[in-house]
């Protein structure tokens, strides 16, 4: 089951990182545009770099869909060179019902991901198709990082915020062990909050680094009893750390940093818990 693979992917990797490569051909070092493929250069120098440091990869669809044919051709060769035992997360969002849900789930399961973000909005109907397959799954959008996740996320339902209501269903739909959440750094007590309510649901974390998460809370709030069931994401903060030629050794000693700083704090909980 994929909840168990993800705990496992933790425990042998002694890692919660997860790098997102969010590629950009304005924000790769320009010297790299002169040459063939440069995008895939580019992602293909940040995994050889970080590859031992991480316990996942989050390539953001966004940024190879803009890019056309061109972009998923991009995107399927960076998949199959990223190493076995490391999660492939694609950070898709989707969110539709019926035959279209179903094709989704196809599309990006083929492609090589083992788990896909999607958005609840439209209930079970929408997550359904994802979650068939107990080796697959999904991050089910919860409480994102956005500022304006306060228009709709934080609104209350029979007195909870929906928030929270999105982490219960998610608990009712988690039969496969295959469903997980995803929740914002920068929104310290309700990560906390949303922990206790799914104790052993694996959590997706973005908003470290750019976006200013602490990750003291983060990791205080967000990882389960024994420090883990936590996958935390920093995407431009580790692979824009140089825009020069020497990019790859940049982006490892910002994924080395923070790995360490992680598995520290992950220590110090785990200690206190005992």
């Amino acid at each position: 089951m994929l909840n168990h693979y993800i705990r496992e992917t933790i425990q042998e990797r002694n890692s919660m990182l997860c790098v997102g490569l969010d590629t950009d051909p304005v924000k790769i070092p320009p010297y790299l545009l002169k040459q063939d493929n440069p995008i895939y250069r580019f992602n293909r120098a940040i995994i050889d770099s970080t590859h031992d440091l991480v316990a996942a990869y989050k390539p953001n669809l966004a940024f190879y869909e803009a890019l056309g044919l061109e972009g998923w051709a991009v995107l399927k060769q960076t998949l199959d060179y990223i190493p076995e035992g490391i999660l492939k997360i694609g950070d898709a969002k989707r969110g539709d019902i019926g035959s279209t849900a179903i094709k989704y789930a196809k599309a990006l399961f083929d492609l090589g991901f083992d788990v896909v973000t999607v958005n609840p909005y439209l209930g079970w109907d929408s997550i359904g198709p994802f979650v068939h397959d107990q080796e697959k799954g999904v991050f089910v959008l919860c409480l994102t990082s956005n500022p304006s996740a306060q228009d709709f996320q934080y609104r209350m339902v029979e007195g909870k915020p929906f928030y929270q209501r999105v982490a219960e269903k998610v608990l009712e739909w988690n039969s496969n062990e295959n469903c997980g959440l995803v929740v914002g750094a920068t929104h310290p007590e309700e990560l906390l909050k949303i922990r206790e309510t799914a104790q052993n649901l694996p959590f997706l974390i973005p908003g470290i680094g750019a976006q200013g998460g602490d990750l003291e809370s983060t990791i205080s709030g967000g990882t389960d009893g024994h420090g883990e069931m936590a996958i935390v994401n920093s995407s431009r903060g580790i692979i824009y750390a140089s825009s020069g030629e020497d990019f790859a050794d940049a982006a490892r000693n910002e994924a080395l940093k923070l790995k360490d700083a992680m598995n520290s704090l992950r220590l110090k909980k785990k200690e206190q818990s005992e």
